[in-house]
């Protein structure tokens, strides 16, 4: 922004760190000239010295406000078109698919930076948290195989295997498991998580993750650990929130039913105070439900184990709608925003789980028998969670949606407007992959065909 008081020069100069005022006086002749072709948004280098404002210039408002810069050298080094649409306010009145496709220019303003380096800043302290905590980072594979997990995979094809594909991870679940078997004991990812599902305000097709897992631990552990790592993020990060209630209250899945008709309460003394948090956990789950065929299938996790007293039940495959796992949610002012389990790490506990699910005995070896073989060496007890980044930063940041808080996000269709994506690919792409695209058939096709009939 440029702007004259008399003769003298005024620009508002940004970076990362804020805005600087900028001084340009007609005695440096030449640099006043170049000045005067300032426009917004424009890309410059400037040298100068940096002196106290008059005091009748002096603006409280921005942290800089005390200072300026008295220019001594000015150069473009790139130049703007109109921006789209303006970054100095709050965007939300904006067109979401217009802020999508022009996401460089919104992450300008103010509030989305703020959100990006706050996202940063919350990271970094989990890892220095759980490191402490004698956790270590250990990424996992992007390609991986598919099995049912709950949401629909996206496949990748593998060129060099003609007809199999890879499939990007629903989450690192069965690796980090895998890792508990090897030994590691006490593991964590800050981990992208893929799922071809519908997206919602608070959840996108690729999310991240805090992914934990550790050896010889029970439920009380893992949620333990848990609550101090929230309560003190919090403390350091958001001094300015409170905690409605430490430790974390606990609801039976049969009391949160009843008393809030959702397995994710909001347990808000007061919904109007943007800075209460009102954690609480979900525990007593059931295993199983019926699904819309009548089929028995997970409510979570295929991968939890039950719930002591519900083992025997399990392997008999018997009173299956009475099994409670040892599943455990953890839910902040009515969103959900991690879950974990303690595990199956008995071979013939995992393969009763499917049985109940219906698959016979060849599909479960095809599908998991990684898993059964890796239990069959020797596996610790193990359990963990997986509290949702976005979400939790969407909650603390009182923003509507996760999106604002992501840097390059999807719109609510699962599309990146900016990229373009998803997009067809070249013909050459897909017989290199032996993959051919039947075409869609049109509307005079299908009309044919009726008549026919």
């Amino acid at each position: 922004m440029r702007r004259a008081h008399g003769k003298i020069l005024f620009i508002d100069l940004r970076d990362r760190s804020g805005v600087l005022q900028v001084v340009f006086v007609p005695s440096n002749k030449e640099v006043y000239d170049l000045a005067e072709q300032l426009r917004p948004e424009w890309v410059v280098e400037i040298t100068g010295q940096i002196v106290k404002r008059p005091e009748k210039m002096i603006n409280p408002k921005i942290e800089t406000g005390q200072v300026e810069m008295s220019a001594e050298t000015l150069k473009i080094l790139s130049k703007a078109e109109t921006l789209p649409f303006s970054i100095e306010d709050s965007g939300y009145e904006i067109n979401e698919e217009i802020r999508m496709k022009y996401r460089y220019v919104d992450l300008r303003r103010e509030r989305i930076k703020n959100n990006l380096i706050v996202r940063h800043k919350v990271i970094k302290f989990m890892r220095e948290f759980l490191d402490k905590e004698g956790f270590i980072e250990i990424e996992t594979p992007m390609l991986t195989k598919s099995t049912p997990e709950g949401s629909r995979d996206f496949i990748v094809p593998a060129r060099l295997q003609p007809g199999k594909f890879f499939a990007l991870p629903q989450s690192p679940q069965q690796y980090k498991q895998l890792l508990q078997v090897a030994g590691v004991e006490k593991y964590f990812q800050v981990a992208r998580c893929l799922r071809d599902e519908d997206p919602r305000g608070d959840r996108q097709t690729e999310h991240t993750q805090l992914d934990m897992e550790m050896s010889f631990v029970e439920q009380e552990d893992v949620i333990n650990l848990t609550e101090r790592l929230f309560i003190t993020f919090i403390k350091n990060l958001y001094p300015n929130k409170k905690i409605q209630q430490i430790p974390f209250p606990r609801l039976t899945y049969k009391e949160a039913m009843e008393k809030y008709n959702s397995d994710k309460p909001d347990i808000r003394k007061d919904k109007n105070d943007p800075n209460l948090l009102a954690f609480c956990w979900v525990v007593d789950f059931p295993f199983f439900e019926k699904d819309d065929d009548g089929k028995w299938t997970f409510t979570h996790n295929p991968f939890s184990s039950p719930q002591p007293q519900f083992m025997d039940s399990l392997l008999a495959k018997k009173d299956i709608a009475k099994i409670l796992t040892a599943q455990y949610d953890i839910v902040l002012n009515g969103f959900e925003v991690g879950g974990g389990s303690i595990r199956n790490h008995r071979p013939e506990a995992l393969e009763a789980v499917f049985e109940i699910m219906g698959y016979k005995k060849e599909e479960i070896r095809e599908k998991f028998g990684h898993m059964l073989d890796a239990f069959s060496f020797g596996a610790p007890p193990h359990g963990g969670i997986a509290p949702g980044i976005d979400r939790i930063l969407m909650i603390l940041q009182n923003e509507p949606n996760i999106r604002e808080v992501i840097a390059f996000p999807k719109t609510g269709d699962a599309r990146d407007l900016m990229m373009d994506a998803p997009s067809e690919v070249s013909k050459k792409q897909l017989e290199e992959l032996h993959i051919k695209i039947d075409a869609p058939k049109n509307k005079s096709e299908k009309s044919a065909k009726k008549n026919k009939k």
